[in-house]
């Protein structure tokens, strides 16, 4: 296992520009299943969950040319649906969650789909009812195989009314594009609609779909008999985004972070300016000034603020320990309530060993008591344990006194791209080791 060696407590200065979004770039990928037409996507992040993704895609027999650093086309026109119940199909996809998100496309261009239990971080339970039921709405039969594969066929996929069990982001991905390509006309009530989904959906439409109702929790998909090739460029991770507001924060650093796609961020910079960070919108950039002191806000009745995940246009689940981390050098106090998942603020033991005072109420919510910068971190050696907690750990230690190990940093390679050097370009001292 990888490991990152920090020397902490240095403060950081310049532009940092955000990779294109690893939720929205794991669907997009998934949807060039729909045609066999070739499909450029560019922004691409150079990140470990999509280089799995892709090296699935390529496996079943997608053709993925690069034709620049960030930019590949893929051409699905030979697809080898055999390969999908081989050893070699479930040792692939069983690494990583994303891989559940090729039953749509597959479903609705074959009329048959086959996929293994999917992999992914251990941050609780995450059931794939909303997939599985949205099929079934299509009029798509599901099986469970002795071999633990999932087999899934239609004959074929006819359009109806559904009112999802839960707003899953790719739950609904997964039954769009599988309805892009049914008979009729699907209604899905209780859509997910981050903005993964509007790209994905915009995308679906350039390539000859007929969706209406984008960015909202009603949509409704006139079927096509077939799509065609298109050109789409990802968005920049929200999450990097907010991430990079806390890191400057907790840090004291001037950054600014480039070509953001604020319209796209929704609730994030009105999150973080509640736990008193400060920042200037400048077009899409966000400037975030040297802070001495940031003060967590409190409510208008005097009582303490709570940050708390929701479903878009909630505060996404994804910044909840970026936002846990920020607070720990705010003045204040302030209850984390991680709501959707149970395991994700396991981590917080470790900013504990570190000087954080952090009250773990139980295992969804977590109040931190903020230091003000009176008192710095103390370095120690961690492991990361999921993607998101794996930098809110990185950005802990960038603040602290002295020098932090973090091990494992797999996990933070699925879902940031090459980290160490761009914060080492901002002035961080991070070493890689094998």
């Amino acid at each position: 296992m990888g490991k990152f060696v920090i020397q902490g407590g240095r403060k950081l200065k310049g532009e940092i520009v955000p990779q294109g979004a690893k939720n929205e770039a794991l669907q997009v990928l998934c949807a060039v299943l729909l045609t066999n037409e070739p499909v450029v996507i560019s922004n691409v992040p150079a990140i470990r969950d999509v280089h799995r993704l892709m090296e699935i895609l390529s496996a079943i027999g997608v053709e993925i040319s690069p034709l620049s650093s960030d930019t590949f086309k893929f051409h699905a026109e030979n697809i080898n649906l055999d390969f999908l119940k081989s050893p070699e199909f479930i040792r692939l996809s069983g690494a990583i969650r994303a891989s559940i998100m090729i039953l749509g496309p597959l479903l609705g261009r074959f009329g048959k789909a086959y996929s293994a239990k999917p992999g992914g971080d251990k941050i609780g339970r995450r059931p794939l009812t909303t997939h599985f039921e949205g099929f079934a709405n299509l009029g798509a039969t599901v099986t469970l195989t002795d071999e633990n594969i999932y087999e899934l066929s239609a004959s074929p996929l006819k359009g109806t009314y559904m009112l999802l069990n839960e707003a899953s982001v790719t739950g609904t991905a997964n039954i769009v594009m599988a309805a892009v390509r049914a008979k009729g006309t699907t209604t899905i009530f209780n859509a997910a609609c981050e903005p993964y989904l509007y790209q994905l959906c915009t995308m679906l439409n350039k390539m000859g779909a007929k969706i209406s109702g984008i960015g909202s929790n009603l949509l409704t998909i006139e079927g096509v008999d077939e799509l065609h090739g298109c050109e789409h460029r990802i968005l920049p991770d929200m999450i990097e985004v907010g991430s990079f507001m806390g890191m400057a924060a907790i840090t004291g650093s001037e950054i600014t972070i480039k070509d953001c796609a604020v319209k796209h961020l929704g609730i994030i910079p009105y999150t973080f300016s509640k736990l008193g960070v400060k920042f200037d919108i400048k077009g899409d950039d966000i400037v975030i000034p040297e802070h001495q002191e940031y003060e967590i806000e409190t409510n208008m009745d005097g009582s303490i603020l709570t940050i708390a995940d929701a479903p878009w246009p909630g505060f996404t689940p994804d910044l909840i320990s970026i936002a846990l981390v920020t607070a720990i050098q705010a003045k204040g106090s302030v209850l984390i309530h991680q709501k959707m998942f149970e395991s994700r603020l396991f981590f917080v033991d470790k900013l504990q060993e570190m000087g954080a005072q952090i009250i773990l109420c139980d295992p969804h919510r977590a109040t931190v008591i903020g230091l003000n910068h009176k008192y710095r971190l103390r370095a120690t050696t961690m492991a990361s344990p999921d993607i998101r907690a794996g930098v809110a750990l990185l950005i802990a230690a960038l603040s602290a006194e002295g020098t932090s190990i973090i091990q494992n940093v797999e996990q933070i390679d699925r879902g940031y791209q090459h980290i160490v050097e761009r914060l080492n370009a901002l002035g961080a001292a991070i070493i890689r080791e094998a």
